[in-house]
């Protein structure tokens, strides 16, 4: 290989691509970031950032609805979907035009259009050819489907198709009850609309410890939003104002829309990979605990790879994989450690070993601690209901820390931080957490394991 044009070539500019080429360009390498779209990916425009921007237009929508019970008289008009578009891409489009000045100020080259590989470290773009020391491959992910079932983008929509709207339709079925599915249908519950979530699993957040998956379920049916679980999808037709959806044992749900929310397939086809010999599972690049592929200098990050589709996965590999290039010996971080959020209306959040997953590796050794957030006092003042639940070794670590209740996604970073860490109850406890915070419930939780409860009961 003659002398490359770059250190490195990142194909793919989402949050595991970019986040490598600035922490690449960082440590003094020359780098190449290759995007067909836009800088910042699906979890910037098509993703994570407007869903929550939803989400919240839901919460605000919630808090209006419910005024009186805090003494303020309000009432909720209607839902203005152009307004909260333009709130929407506001957010989005503040981000982008930041990100993309960080980029430029680091002095990554940003090529534009679709790269495809034509060499083991080679990537062709819009006829102009890339060479680097090593590629990395962070293409990210697509909505999938289900065989047979055609999406045409206005009856039949996937999470892109939904963030679109210009209006609240008055009823859905969402298919699939993971973490899209649920969070769309908390917006759209939210907005007024009647939800109807199919889930062939036998329960919604079937990835979340069970207890988690139950809260959330008894929530939702206390919010009207139907789902059927261990149901199977046969099939959907369209009628006069909408579709009408076929389930197994001949049930049939009428709406104006179908959410298909079955998960996310990796954006790998036609990119070149099989014909350098990069080894593919199902489109999926198989890479190692260090992101190397089985090509000497390929690396992969993100929702490309086997494991947890979540921005900051792709984001922390994107950083891995720089400072691996640049010789420091960064340490892994297994899927396992990765904080998870659903931010649904209650939020659920979680870090570390389910309670199956422990008994599974460690029998009768694993003890649970149940803190309700009842007694908790901001928790009150916010008016939520749920839980800390923390998954330990008896005299041990704790392994898993899992919460239900509005707001909890923001204690994760503490509960990551005590798993990460390995701490024991007895660690933890003598922490202080101010008061009044929902912070507070992960201290009284740790107190309690410790074997010294306070606003909890024994």
């Amino acid at each position: 290989m003659s002398d490359p044009d770059f250190d490195v070539v990142v194909l793919g500019a989402g949050s595991g691509g970019y986040a490598c080429a600035l922490r690449a360009a960082q440590l003094g390498l020359s780098v190449a970031l290759v995007e067909e779209a836009k800088v910042g990916g699906t979890c910037l425009h098509v993703g994570c950032i407007p869903t929550k921007a939803l989400l919240h237009a839901a919460e605000v929508a919630d808090t209006a609805r419910g005024a009186e019970a805090f003494g303020v008289r309000a009432t909720l008009d209607s839902i203005d979907m152009a307004g909260v578009n333009a709130y929407k891409d506001k957010v989005v489009n503040r981000l982008y035009k930041g990100l993309t000045g960080l980029v430029s100020s680091r002095g990554v080259t940003v090529v534009e259009g679709r790269g495809r590989l034509t060499g083991p470290r080679t990537v062709e773009v819009a006829g102009r050819e890339l060479t680097g020391r090593h590629l990395v491959v962070a293409t990210g992910s697509y909505s999938r489907s289900l065989p047979g079932l055609e999406v045409d983008g206005e009856r039949v929509l996937t999470s892109e198709h939904a963030l679109a709207l210009d209006r609240v339709p008055d009823s859905v079925v969402v298919l699939g009850g993971g973490v899209i599915g649920c969070e769309f249908a908390s917006v759209w519950r939210s907005f007024g609309a009647e939800v109807t979530i199919v889930e062939a699993l036998p329960r919604l957040l079937a990835a979340e410890d069970e207890t988690s998956s139950k809260a959330l379920e008894r929530a939702f049916r206390k919010r009207g939003i139907a789902f059927r679980t261990g149901t199977a999808f046969e099939s959907v037709e369209a009628t006069g104002t909408g579709v009408r959806v076929h389930v197994a044992g001949g049930d049939v749900i009428e709406a104006d829309l179908l959410l298909v929310a079955v998960g996310r397939g990796p954006s790998t086809e036609g990119i070149g990979l099989e014909e350098q010999g990069v080894a593919t599972d199902r489109g999926f690049v198989l890479a190692d605990e260090r992101c190397r592929t089985n090509v000497e200098g390929v690396y992969a990050v993100g929702d490309v790879v086997p494991g947890l589709q979540l921005a900051h996965r792709g984001f922390q590999q994107g950083i891995f994989v720089a400072e691996e290039i640049a010789g420091l010996s960064p340490r892994v971080v297994p899927d396992s450690a990765i904080p998870r959020v659903t931010y649904t209306h209650p939020e659920v959040a979680s870090v570390g070993l389910d309670e199956a997953t422990a008994r599974a590796e460690h029998g009768d050794a694993v003890r649970t601690l149940t803190y309700d957030l009842g007694g908790n006092g901001k928790s009150q003042i916010l008016a939520t209901q749920g839980f800390v639940k923390l998954v330990a070794l008896a005299d041990g670590p704790v392994l898993g820390v899992h919460m239900v209740g509005d707001r909890v996604g923001e204690l994760i970073g503490e509960a990551q931080l005590i798993t990460g860490w390995e701490a024991h109850a007895d660690d933890v406890a003598p922490l202080v957490h101010a008061h009044p915070t929902q912070n507070e419930a992960l201290g009284e939780a740790h107190l309690a394991l410790a074997g010294k409860p306070l606003h909890a009961h024994t």
